[in-house]
C-alpha cells in the first residue's frame, strides 16, 4: 500500500494544515464566499484532470522533465477553467484569475502526482479529489467566518458585477480586519493552532488505546 493513501486526509501528516502547503492561496481565496467557491471548483477540475491524464498517460512520458510536462498540464487546464469562467462570468474570472493560477503549483508540491505513478489510476482519481474537496472545506469554512463577521454580507458567484451578496447587519468593527489579508492570516494563525492540539490529543488517545 502506498504510504501517501494511508494518510489521514485531514490528520495525516500530508493534509493541508499539517504541511501548510498552499497558505496563500487559503488566504486570497477566503476573502469572501463566492471566491471560495469558485476556487473550489477549480481545484476540483485542476487535480481531477491532471492526476486522471497523468495516471493514464504515464507509461508515454520520460523520465527526465516529468515534472515540467506535469507543470504546463495543470496550468493548461487551469487556464482552461479561467477561460471557462470568463464565458460564463467574465468579471468573476478576472477577480480570481490572480489566484486561481496558484493551483497547479500547488498540486505539484501536494504529492499526489508523485503518488499516483504507483497506483491505479482509479484510485490515484479518487484520492486527487478527495485531497482536492479537503482542502476546498478548509478555504471554504475560512470565507464563512472572514466575510459574514468581518463585511456583514454573505457573496455568490452571480450577477452583472460578478458577484450577489446577501447583506445583513454591518460587519462589527472590531472585526473587519478578518476582510483583509493581515486578518485572514491571524484567523489561520489561531485555526492552525487549534488543529494541532486537536492533532496531538487526537494522536493520544490512539496511543492509549492501544
Amino acid at each position: 500500500m502506498n504510504h501517501r493513501l494511508e494518510s489521514h486526509l485531514f490528520w495525516g501528516s500530508h493534509s493541508p494544515l499539517s504541511s501548510l502547503v498552499g497558505v496563500c492561496l487559503i488566504i486570497m481565496a477566503s476573502a469572501r464566499f463566492a471566491l471560495a467557491l469558485i476556487c473550489t471548483c477549480a481545484l476540483i477540475w485542476v487535480y481531477g484532470l491532471t492526476v486522471l491524464i497523468f495516471s493514464r498517460a504515464r507509461k508515454l512520458m520520460p523520465v527526465q522533465g516529468v515534472n515540467l510536462i506535469l507543470l504546463f498540464l495543470s496550468t493548461f487546464l487551469c487556464g482552461v477553467f479561467i477561460f471557462i469562467l470568463n464565458f460564463i462570468n467574465p468579471l468573476a474570472a478576472l477577480g480570481t484569475g490572480y489566484f486561481l493560477i496558484l493551483i497547479p503549483p500547488l498540486l505539484l508540491g501536494s504529492g499526489i502526482l508523485e503518488a499516483s505513478k504507483t497506483i491505479e489510476p482509479v484510485k490515484a482519481f479518487s484520492r486527487a479529489l478527495l485531497e482536492a474537496v479537503v482542502f476546498s472545506g478548509i478555504i471554504l469554512g475560512m470565507a464563512l467566518i472572514r466575510e459574514p463577521l468581518g463585511i456583514g454580507t454573505l457573496s455568490f458567484p452571480a450577477g452583472i458585477y460578478g458577484i450577489t451578496e446577501i447583506s445583513g447587519e454591518a460587519g462589527f468593527v472590531p472585526l473587519r480586519i478578518l476582510s483583509v489579508s493581515a486578518g485572514g492570516i491571524l484567523l489561520f494563525g489561531y485555526l492552525i493552532a487549534l488543529y494541532r492540539f486537536l492533532r496531538e490529543r487526537n494522536e493520544n488517545i490512539q496511543r492509549e488505546s492501544k
